[in-house]
């Protein structure tokens, strides 16, 4: 019997259920993948919560790797057996087996285990656009990256260090200051103990930095701005203390005629060329070491309630991989 993660009302991580579903044979254009294992990500609790609305009743995630077991009706380009992984959607990610859009599938490289793949498309491709797209980081840069110790800030961290930037990190307790310099964060600022935003100051000299990369949302929104240098770049892209909230444009005159972007992975990878790339040069970066991949926390996927409260209350670092067995 196949079993997913599903949920009928939205609210806190009580809501979600694990049940029975059937899986049809795959349609035209999708494969049907038996999952071996599944990524855990802060969009997640905004499409349960209802900060994301979804019809309803839902599945929920949308990260995860496997092994493909059929193929619908013109599907060429993967075969019966191929190890794929897949990020960004459709939602419903949290399920043993499920139905798939072939074009939404990356193969995975032999050297990249079910587990990294699972841990890393959600997260990497958010940190390749980030970095690479968004605001293209430069060697000699300064850069901000809030929420360090995170799935997306441990992977962007050792992708700027790479890259030959200098990486201040924010973080919200030694042990993750630790975890960030580990991952090539160069300056850790705990932020409940300091205000990050003198910080920032103090190490680039009163400089600023050229982009601020914020996933923390309502809390940090302001005094990110105020990191930046003049035309720098806040890049908010994640909420996890809430929406960020209405602001005078005018602001960004007066700071410094600044930018401010709220990108999605969706944006960046729409396009199935731009997807396979992204992915690719996020499996080069992984295959050659300058970023490692570690699944720092494992849930059964029955378990998906606890993961999620674990999350929310910042108690996991880095990745965390659900386990459909």
């Amino acid at each position: 019997m196949n079993h997913a993660i599903r949920f009928h009302e939205t609210g806190g991580p009580e809501v979600l259920r694990w049940e029975a579903v059937d899986v049809p044979p795959p349609a035209a254009g999708e494969v049907t993948l038996r999952q071996h294992a599944v990524g855990l990500n802060f969009i997640d609790t905004y499409h349960r919560s209802g900060l994301y609305p979804v019809p309803l009743p839902s599945g929920i995630g949308l990260e995860g790797a496997g092994e493909v077991t059929a193929l619908g009706e013109g599907v060429t380009e993967l075969r019966v057996g191929d190890r794929v992984a897949y990020a960004g959607g459709p939602i419903g990610a949290y399920a043993q087996r499920r139905n798939m859009p072939a074009d939404r599938l990356v193969k995975l490289p032999e050297a990249i285990s079910y587990d990294q793949g699972a841990a890393m498309m959600l997260q990497g491709m958010t940190a390749q656009y980030l970095l690479r797209q968004t605001y293209r980081v430069q060697p000699g840069d300064t850069i901000l990256i809030h929420a360090a110790a995170g799935g997306v800030g441990l992977i962007a961290c050792q992708w700027a260090k790479a890259l030959g930037a200098t990486v201040i990190g924010t973080v919200g307790s030694d042990e993750k200051a630790a975890l960030a310099k580990a991952h090539g964060c160069d300056h850790t600022i705990l932020y409940n103990r300091e205000k990050f935003a003198d910080r920032v100051r103090e190490i680039t000299g009163g400089k600023g930095v050229p982009v601020v990369y914020d996933s923390i949302g309502k809390d940090t929104f302001m005094d990110s701005l105020s990191c930046l240098r003049p035309r720098g770049m806040m890049v908010t892209y994640g909420n996890a203390t809430g929406p960020v909230a209405p602001f005078d444009l005018g602001l960004l005159a007066k700071m410094g005629s600044l930018f401010v972007t709220r990108p999605t992975l969706f944006g960046y990878a729409a396009e199935r060329a731009d997807l396979v790339a992204m992915a690719n040069e996020l499996f080069d970066v992984v295959s050659s070491g300058k970023v490692k991949i570690e699944v720092r926390q494992r849930y059964a996927l029955a378990d998906a309630a606890e993961a999620h409260r674990d999350l929310e209350a910042r108690k996991t670092t880095g990745s965390t991989v659900l386990d459909p067995a």
